[in-house]
């Protein structure tokens, strides 16, 4: 069964970032030791997070299978000086195709999957950029929520959505 796909006006996350350009079957070993730098750096700055979730920035690339631009980074609360590899970047914003994946990080794919089965069915493109939000880990792996939220090209001939389109933070 596919997960269902929402269309959301989404705001610009602030984060604390490292980025890294790996080939699209690498992400999985790159992501650890670059947002342990990154959680390193916040331990060091009183008031940073509170509360906020790893959000992982991918950058699309023009070609298949050419290297991503990966921004493994945690949300936090202002922005901050360089510090190191550690930088200040933000989620990007606009009109977004978004699907909450619940279970296993290995099965994750089926939410890129729906949503790409939404974009050709609606016919929507993406904006090249794409990002997972991820939520605490639960016990069960089967109860661990993900958000991937997928930035979407506007509408040629269409302006903004209108108002009463679904907002995310």
């Amino acid at each position: 069964m596919a997960l269902p796909v929402s269309v959301h006006t989404v705001h610009p996350r602030k984060l604390a970032a490292v980025r890294r350009e790996v080939a699209p079957h690498q992400v999985g070993s790159a992501w650890g030791p670059a947002i342990g730098k990154v959680w390193d750096f916040i331990r060091g700055q009183q008031g940073l997070w509170t509360d906020g979730h790893n959000i992982f920035v991918y950058h699309h690339p023009n070609g298949p299978g050419a290297p991503i631009l990966c921004d493994f980074g945690v949300e936090v609360t202002r922005t901050f000086e360089t510090t190191g590899e550690v930088y200040a970047t933000e989620t990007p914003a606009g009109e977004a195709a978004v699907a909450v994946h619940r279970g296993p990080y290995d099965r994750l794919n089926e939410a890129y999957q729906a949503i790409d089965e939404w974009m050709a069915a609606n016919r929507r493109e993406s904006a090249g950029h794409s990002w997972e939000i991820y939520g605490d880990p639960a016990p069960d792996p089967a109860d661990t929520e993900t958000t991937v939220v997928y930035l979407l090209k506007e509408e040629a001939g269409r302006g903004r959505p209108p108002a009463g389109v679904a907002e995310d933070g």
